[in-house]
């Protein structure tokens, strides 16, 4: 006969939830702690709970952030020269192209504005992807204008490369021995009000979440979701229904816009670039600015100002161009100013890209002969002194 097998003397009906719940808060973590128990189990689950957090903070800032802090620091702001001049009696003039917010390089644009060669040599900025600092960018095109045999310089600035344009051409025009023929200002918004709500409103979301968000201004992951929440449009329809509906296609589209052209790309701005550009608008003098280019500085002639803009205001959803007419016209127009408004036929906001035959007749038709007494007026003092026009 085989020995029977001992059995443990509990049995399924035997059992008892209070001896098990007893059990686990006897073998929980920290039971044997005493003092602020509670306290510290609660403390050590949250620090348990944090490592998952950590890890994938590790990751983001290692392979995302800390790659691209250290290529921006390695960026700086240039000068490329696009065309020289047409005419080689203006080869001591040059045209100086700068962008607006979200863009990096004129050279494109400058590229596009083909006849700009008839004033001068035509020169496009590439900003420092980093952020903007305009005092670097004014002693970058004073220095590279006396080393070429560079008298006479144009500003050129799209949107808020306009503001920058106006910083810039305050410093030569006060600080340098160049002549400043005229400043260029397409669809510029010369303070914060001149910035339709929407563009405000965006712009001031894109500074809060940069400035909550570690690594923000640096992030490519950020970049792709900011990008593709500012197209939300095209993909997400909130009206047809009570509830909302993705366009699955759209939204892939969207998806591979953004990584072709916002986070994958060497050349787009980076974030902390357009958070540079964004407050450049924000903490725009562009008034005092202009009140400094309508004084009279040495024997420098007076340089003149253009305000590019499309004909029906409301064709410029970004900026309110009527708002910056009028402020131009209070603070360079006038009898004694040295003002000229462009208006363009079937442009909007600061587009040559798009428009390139519109704003190349206005060069040629309106702005060339508006800055050519100017010039004129340079040359003849020029002469008087002795030196070459």
């Amino acid at each position: 006969m085989s020995e029977r097998m001992t059995r443990h003397p509990s049995t399924v009906a035997d059992w008892n939830d209070d001896r098990r719940t007893a059990r686990l808060h006897a073998t929980r973590l920290g039971h044997q702690w005493q003092k602020f128990g509670r306290t510290r189990r609660f403390l050590a689950a949250v620090a348990l709970g944090t490592v998952p957090l950590l890890l994938a903070g590790g990751q983001y800032w290692v392979h995302d952030v800390q790659p691209e802090r250290e290529r921006l620091a390695l960026t700086q702001p240039q000068i490329h020269e696009v065309y020289d001049a047409q005419s080689p009696a203006d080869h001591d003039t040059a045209v100086v192209d700068l962008v607006g917010l979200g863009n990096k390089d004129a050279t494109d644009t400058a590229r596009t504005l083909s006849s700009y060669d008839r004033i001068g040599r035509v020169w496009a900025v590439q900003y420092d992807n980093g952020g903007i600092d305009t005092k670097v960018i004014s002693e970058l095109i004073a220095t590279r204008a006396a080393d070429e045999g560079i008298d006479n310089i144009v500003l050129s600035g799209h949107s808020m490369g306009g503001v920058v344009a106006l910083e810039v051409a305050q410093h030569i025009y006060q600080d340098t021995d160049a002549n400043l023929i005229g400043v260029v200002l397409d669809c510029t918004p010369v303070d914060l009000h001149a910035v339709r709500a929407g563009s405000r409103d965006s712009g001031e979301d894109m500074l809060r979440w940069i400035g909550w968000l570690p690594g923000a201004r640096e992030s490519r992951t950020m970049r792709l979701l900011v990008e593709t929440a500012a197209r939300q449009s095209r993909f997400l329809d909130t009206k047809s229904d009570w509830y909302p509906h993705v366009d699955v296609d759209e939204f892939r589209d969207v998806i591979d816009e953004v990584l072709t052209e916002k986070v994958l790309s060497e050349d787009v701005a980076s974030n902390g670039l357009i958070e540079s550009q964004f407050k450049t608008i924000v903490a725009s003098g562009a008034i005092d600015n202009l009140k400094s280019l309508a004084a009279e500085t040495d024997d420098k002639p007076r340089p003149g100002i253009v305000f590019v803009r499309p004909r029906a205001g409301w064709k410029d959803p970004v900026v309110d161009v009527d708002y910056t007419q009028k402020i131009l016209v209070e603070q360079s127009g006038g009898t004694d100013g040295a003002l000229l408004v462009a208006k363009l036929d079937g442009t909007g906001h600061a587009n040559p890209n798009q428009q390139p035959v519109a704003y190349n007749e206005a060069i040629v038709g309106r702005i060339l002969p508006f800055l050519q007494p100017i010039l004129d007026e340079v040359s003849v003092t020029s002469d008087a002194a002795g030196g070459r026009r």
